[in-house]
């Protein structure tokens, strides 16, 4: 059933998005066991390649282990170069950050950043110290209808957008109309936009849960209704494109135009810190530097995010990139060699094990961890009650025989835990 904000009796959209005390009540007993087995709130520090000590204390007493929780999916981040680079900004500002609001002062090496990644993604680009804050200060433009042509929109939320987008739905509701259809369900779409003047779709590129937006056919409904497109690719930059476009960006004309933003992490593929909003006209980059809340009321990412980030530039600028986007590519072919999940064949590195029960999906996870691999237990809120599950989040730094270990011991932990979960229900 779609989910929909009523009207109140001034035209003001009256519906409730939030039940945080329900999520509250039927996640925290899987929280607390998560936590109990070691899975979640854990500490460590990198090694080599994708492997950490875990915990702390003196290194030599701690268990190694192979990391497939990070998405770092190129293996940047504990890049040198991106290092160095984090470093030698500090040192030329003496400084971490400047206590003061984007709209007033700027650090001169942000202002370069923003100019290359503008020149790598054909785009105006805006830098944030998160994707999260970046939304947040996207929402609500969206809502206004300014950048729809000063109509209020339909606002339309895909049902698996990250909650980094569904989070605002309140705020967007408090001005505007606000819909959940299922995921990626073109047909409901359709039949908004056609009954609608002015639609937003709001959506991820590549789902954190794997899988990813129709684009070719969300563009064909943009250039048939002018649907705009609000696209949170955090998981899908870098590693794709020459210069890393990413999923999302490597669809659209090199003009991104004035229906499509683009919303991009820079620590992820990225290897580096914060995030990315790719904005089309100098109109809407004018509105997102004066009225975007976390860009006038907040600092701007700290001279280290600053600094990785042009380090990886440089990264994306050179051959290092493509070798790097083989190699994820074939450790991902790899992985599906030994394991089947609902991804398979898919070029993007997140791979679902479907388990079901969560208290199975954190006994496997545990098994996983005691066998020396970290692996993301998944379960409500995250994904839907009872569709619990491991991800696995593969990299360019993942060696071939740690990939096939890996995939040996899920495939056993899942026998392991199904014939003991069946010894106890007949019992």
């Amino acid at each position: 059933m779609p989910q929909r904000s009523s009207l109140s009796e001034d035209g003001r959209p009256a519906g409730h998005f939030r039940n945080t005390s329900y999520m509250i009540n039927k996640s925290r007993r899987y929280f607390d066991a998560a936590h109990e087995a070691g899975l979640m709130g854990i500490h460590g520090r990198s090694t080599t390649g994708r492997a950490f000590a875990l915990g702390s204390g003196s290194l030599e007493e701690r268990p190694e282990i192979i990391d497939f929780v990070r998405c770092s999916y190129l293996g940047l981040d504990n890049h040198p170069v991106i290092v160095a680079a984090a470093i030698d900004a500090i040192e030329a500002h003496r400084s971490l950050h400047w206590s003061c609001a984007r709209t007033r002062l700027n650090f001169d090496l942000l202002a370069e950043l923003e100019t290359i990644l503008s020149e790598m993604f054909s785009a105006r680009v805006i830098a944030f110290s998160t994707v999260m804050l970046a939304n947040l200060g996207a929402m609500p433009l969206l809502a206004s209808g300014e950048l729809t042509g000063g109509r209020k929109p339909l606002v339309v939320f895909d049902r698996l957008a990250h909650l980094s987008l569904a989070y605002h739905k309140p705020v967007v509701a408090d001005e505007t109309g606000v819909e959940t259809i299922a995921h990626n369900d073109l047909d409901a779409l359709e039949r908004l936009c056609r009954s609608h003047s002015a639609v937003v779709y709001v959506c991820d590129g590549v789902y954190s849960m794997g899988g990813d937006a129709p684009l070719k056919e969300l563009r064909q409904l943009q250039e048939r209704y002018g649907l705009f497109l609000y696209i949170d690719d955090a998981h899908g930059i870098s590693i794709v494109g020459r210069q890393g476009e990413g999923f999302a960006r490597s669809q659209f004309p090199e003009v991104l135009g004035d229906r499509t933003i683009i919303v991009a992490s820079l620590a992820k593929g990225f290897g580096a810190s914060g995030g990315m909003v790719m904005l089309g006209t100098a109109d809407q980059e004018a509105l997102f530097r004066r009225y975007c809340i976390p860009y006038a009321f907040s600092v701007p990412p700290n001279l280290a995010a600053v600094g990785a980030a042009l380090g990886s530039c440089k990264i994306h600028h050179s051959a290092e990139l493509g070798d790097r986007q083989r190699r994820l590519a074939q450790r991902i072919k790899e992985f599906d060699r030994h394991v089947e999940t609902g991804q398979q064949g898919e070029l993007f590195p997140i791979r679902m094990i479907a388990i079901g029960s969560e208290t199975k999906a954190i006994a496997i996870a545990k098994l996983l961890l005691d066998s020396g691999f970290y692996t993301s237990v998944t379960f409500f809120p995250t994904v839907p009650q009872g569709k619990a599950g491991i991800r696995v989040c593969i990299t360019a730094d993942h060696e071939d025989k740690d990939i096939a270990r890996l995939c040996d011991c899920i495939l056993e932990a899942v026998a392991q835990t199904t014939e003991s979960h069946t010894v106890e229900v007949m019992q």
